[in-house]
């Protein structure tokens, strides 16, 4: 059943310059004392158990996004946004008197930021996937690599989790990058790599499926292209920095009922949504996935606070 007024939700959460006196993870029981208190017992401990103190930040502030979306966006109180997981172990909120989801949501972490994806008040099946990253955070790393044994054993070295034509794609037809100092040159076949990674990560998330799901190299982003760079960190609709058309092919035949949406943030970093509502392909093809949100984290925390009562 089509959904009168379903809301499409997306938000950004910057960890990076968060509780700054935590210098190691254990730092965090007293630095973020106030966030720790709203999760589970389990759901701290999982926190808590990062040995690096910038990984736990990115946990800590996906799970509290999870909570904060429930809350907020199905009109549940804090203390009973209790998640599960489905029969593909994708986290979910299922409404324990109508058993059905009242928000879809999927979150994505990486190099500080946390990215929120959800879809509250449809009616119907609604599947949703996010991915976010940063073509810089391994870019010393993959320099040296590429380096020591060459484009082509770089992007072999991860063909496992790509599609059958995308490795081929990425050694042949980028060769033929723009003409530039080496290291630019390389940089740009490295955005194209982070952005099949993107888009790809996305897809299957939204399908509730892991990277090692035995279909992936059924699944095909055919000429893909990255996102111009953003002069700001920041998501505007600049032309260029928005990529809404991708030709997506899986086992050979054209994949038409996805919303796919690539977005350039900064220089440096990606996002991807991608939605999809089984029933009805046409409501999640006409919905906009307009630019992420910045969350700041005492809004995250007061929110949740003041839903506790």
């Amino acid at each position: 059943m089509r959904s009168e007024n379903p809301e499409v939700i997306q938000y950004l959460v910057d960890t990076r310059g968060l509780w700054p006196k935590a210098t190691k993870t254990k730092d965090l029981e007293n630095e973020a004392k106030r966030a720790l208190a709203l999760l589970t017992e389990d759901e701290r401990k999982a926190v808590l158990k990062y040995y690096f103190v910038a990984d736990a930040k990115m946990s800590l502030t996906s799970h509290l996004l999870k909570h904060w979306v429930v809350a907020r966006h199905a009109g549940v109180p804090w203390r009973l946004t209790t998640l599960t997981r489905d029969d593909k172990t994708k986290p979910i909120f299922r409404d324990p008197a109508s058993g059905k989801q009242p928000v879809a949501f999927n979150v994505s972490h990486q190099a500080g930021l946390v990215a929120l994806v959800a879809v509250a008040g449809y009616e119907g099946s609604v599947e949703v996937g996010t991915d976010v990253v940063c073509t810089s955070e391994r870019r010393a790393r993959d320099h040296r690599v590429v380096g020591s044994e060459g484009w082509a054993k770089f992007v072999d070295m991860h063909a496992d989790v790509f599609g059958r034509s995308e490795a081929r794609y990425l050694k042949d037809d980028l060769l033929a990058a723009p003409d530039g100092p080496a290291e630019d040159v390389l940089d740009s076949k490295l955005r194209a790599f982070y952005t099949l990674w993107c888009l790809r990560e996305a897809y299957v998330k939204m399908t509730g499926d892991a990277l090692l799901a035995p279909w992936l190299k059924d699944l095909e982003f055919r000429h893909f292209k990255a996102p111009a760079k953003g002069a700001a960190f920041e998501e505007v609709e600049e032309p260029g920095q928005v990529v809404t058309e991708h030709e997506v092919v899986f086992r050979g035949d054209r994949v038409v009922d996805a919303n796919i949406c690539l977005r350039a943030l900064g220089e440096d970093y990606m996002t991807c949504t991608v939605v999809r509502t089984p029933e009805r392909r046409e409501d999640a093809l006409g919905w906009r996935l307009g630019p992420f949100r910045f969350l700041g984290m005492e809004q995250l925390i007061g929110d949740a606070e003041e839903s506790l009562g």
